[in-house]
């Protein structure tokens, strides 16, 4: 990146101010995009971790400025360095861009900064002066010129970013930081309402989410991540044993009506957040129960149903009407809702159905022979899908293929198998989920790949399989497995489970209904609105993106509610500053995992009780414990806080 003029991002000062563009150094560890979006160019960001700077015209004086002001409105104030020193930092700065600073306010300000990062308790003081002593140590000639001409800095147009590095990873940008605060500070209720600002699902996202903030949580820098996703599932806990829920929300209705197709997590957010703007809602589902794949694609002792019933009525007391047991497509088409008064439609189906292996036999028909969706799906509904099958084999790698085998001991299977076709390490599986299906006897068998189905008189009796090894990285970036010739081995088995991939059902749609789908049978939609090509639908979820994670689809339905709100109010429907800054700030990483934390740590993090494996395994009863109430706060004691302030300059 030849374009940035000065950087001093991550502590590497790169200054190629007076420097011919073909001499210029690159800026290392900085992904700074050229564009804020279509209209406006980024001129300079300024951040946790130093500043960089792209337009000569930047007025650093003001820059330095407004950047002080978003730290010291976002200081807690539970500590004097930061509260006070913030705040006195921010008044020399606006003194000096008012054209009455003094000369001794530089020597103030730098040593304010340095006090500011040595004592404060949090990373937002221990980060947010950084940018400040950059700036007066490389740009002191602005500062001195400032101070002595007496001259007014004009103010320019900045964009700030409040994030932290769980937020930034989370799909649906939770507030962790202010969640997990709250609490420390024992205020559940509040710290569940902060939760419902982002997500009408806390109950099932703490206990099924795949925690992509724990990956980037600062503390396992130091020890070990904090429990986010549990501390979660604790203020939902704690709203149900208090049987006291969110009180019905009476806002002024609008008069137009919306439909959802769909009452898993995708639908069941955007009926929430429409119903909280006032629109009448109603959510059309197959099933006769809410939840979706949240509900019939995860076994009851990893997400009990009643939780989920319990989220939906939620969503229900806000004014959402929710209609089960209807078939869009048969019962009722999307043209039909239009002429039913409906004025926007979104479209929010799971991934029902399963990807094929490609293997000789899946396609005979074979007694035994369950596709690893319909086989939760009917153990979810209280069946066993094949009783007289008592060996199993499940292929695939993810958190389907665990559920399949771990729900196979629960139904009476005695035998159970996985077969992956690279090694644990590139499972991508949730790594507690493949820990406790060890616990529980699951016999794994690494670096092999199905070959063909065996079947006798039209039931399976077991699966060819080959040995492989790992060659070059694909496109994924994992290895490639190759096949060993020679290498085939048998694996007998009454049931096998394919479980490699789930796919989307669009056969719903009628030629008429004008929406557009793509060649991996998702609805197209124009980036960053979930609009589809038919005015008035829009999309999100699994059906928009593909089978993907529980947590990316209640991101969506909130998002796609804001979008449907724009539209109903005849505003543009276009990608909000906010989401736009959301991706920038990820493409800039918050995280460092190579940073040193110069504090003591060796704190564990906290785990849920979980029942024996041989008890838990033959049950469909949720198998884990949640936080007592001081194990939540003492965990919550253990954030370190990473608010961080990002200024960029448009």
């Amino acid at each position: 990146m030849t374009d940035i003029l000065f950087s001093s991002w991550g502590g590497a000062v790169v200054d190629n101010r007076g420097k011919p563009e073909g001499e210029r150094q690159p800026v290392p560890n900085l992904n700074l995009p050229l564009e804020f979006d279509r209209e406006k160019k980024i001129r300079a960001f300024i951040g946790w971790d130093g500043m960089a700077i792209r337009d000569p015209g930047v007025n650093m004086v003001d820059l330095i400025r407004a950047y002080m002001e978003a730290v010291q409105k976002e200081s807690c104030g539970k500590c004097t360095p930061c509260r006070v020193g913030t705040r006195i930092m921010s008044t020399l700065l606006n003194r000096i861009a008012e054209g009455e600073g003094k000369a001794e306010d530089l020597e103030r300000l730098k040593y304010l900064g340095e006090m500011i990062l040595k004592s404060s308790k949090c990373n937002l003081g221990q980060t947010g002066p950084r940018p400040v002593l950059h700036a007066i140590g490389h740009f002191k000639g602005e500062f001195t010129e400032a101070i002595q001409s007496k001259k007014k800095s004009p103010r320019e147009e900045y964009k700030v970013k409040v994030t932290a590095p769980c937020e930034s990873a989370c799909p649906s940008h939770l507030p962790i930081s202010r969640y997990v605060e709250l609490i420390k500070e024992g205020r559940f209720t509040e710290s569940l309402s902060a939760i419902r600002e982002a997500t009408c699902l806390a109950g099932v996202l703490g206990r099924v989410c795949i925690r992509p903030c724990e990956d980037n949580c600062r503390r396992q820098n130091l020890d070990e991540c904090i429990s986010i996703k549990w501390l979660k599932r604790f203020v939902a806990d704690y709203e149900l044993e208090m049987r006291k829920g969110p009180e019905a929300t009476n806002i002024p209705a609008h008069s137009e009506k919306v439909a959802i197709i769909g009452a898993g997590p995708s639908g069941l957010t955007c009926a929430y957040y429409l119903s909280l703007k006032g629109y009448p809602v109603t959510v059309f589902e197959r099933l006769g129960e809410p939840g979706g794949m949240a509900a019939v694609g995860i076994p009851d002792y990893r997400l009990p149903r009643d939780i989920v019933k319990y989220e939906a009525s939620v969503v229900e007391k806000m004014g959402a009407e929710i209609r089960y047991n209807i078939q869009v497509g048969k019962d009722i088409t999307l043209s039909q809702m239009f002429d039913q008064g409906y004025k926007a439609i979104y479209i929010a189906v799971g991934a029902h159905t399963n990807t094929p292996m490609g293997v000789e036999g899946e396609d005979k028909g074979y007694k035994g022979f369950i596709p690893g969706v319909y086989y939760l799906l009917e153990i979810n509904l209280g069946r066993d899908p094949y009783p007289e099958g008592k060996k199993v084999v499940v292929v695939g790698g993810g958190n389907v293929a665990i559920d399949c085998v771990r729900s196979s001991f629960r139904i009476g299977k005695s035998d159970v198998n996985l077969v992956y076709r690279r090694t644990k390490k590139e499972m991508p599986a949730d790594r507690v989920e493949i820990h406790d299906a060890e616990e529980e006897g699951v016999k794994f068998h690494y670096l092999c790949n199905p070959v063909r189905i065996i079947a006798k008189d039209g039931k399976v009796t077991g699966m060819e399989c080959i040995r492989m090894e790992l060659g070059e990285p694909d496109e994924s970036g994992r290895r490639r497995p190759v096949p060993i010739k020679g290498s085939e081995f048998f694996i007998e088995a009454d049931i096998v489970i394919p479980a490699i991939g789930q796919a989307i059902d669009l056969s719903f749609f009628d030629e008429k209904d004008g929406v557009k789908t793509t060649k991996r049978s998702t609805i197209a939609v124009q980036e960053g609105t979930f609009q589809t090509s038919r005015e008035g639908v829009f999309s999100g979820g699994d059906c928009m993106i593909g089978p993907d994670v529980l947590v990316r689809a209640g991101g969506h339905g909130k998002r796609a509610a804001d979008k449907i709100d724009a539209f109903l109010r005849g505003r543009e429907v276009t990608e909000s500053e906010e989401e736009r800054l959301e991706t920038l700030v990820e493409k800039i990483k918050v995280y460092n995992k190579d940073e040193k934390i110069l504090m003591p740590g060796g704190q564990k993090r906290a785990i849920l009780e979980l029942l024996p494996p041989d008890s838990r395994k033959w049950i469909f009863d949720e198998v884990e414990k949640g936080f007592l109430i001081p194990v939540a706060q003492k965990e919550a004691e253990r954030c370190l806080r990473c608010v961080r302030v990002g200024l960029f300059a448009v």
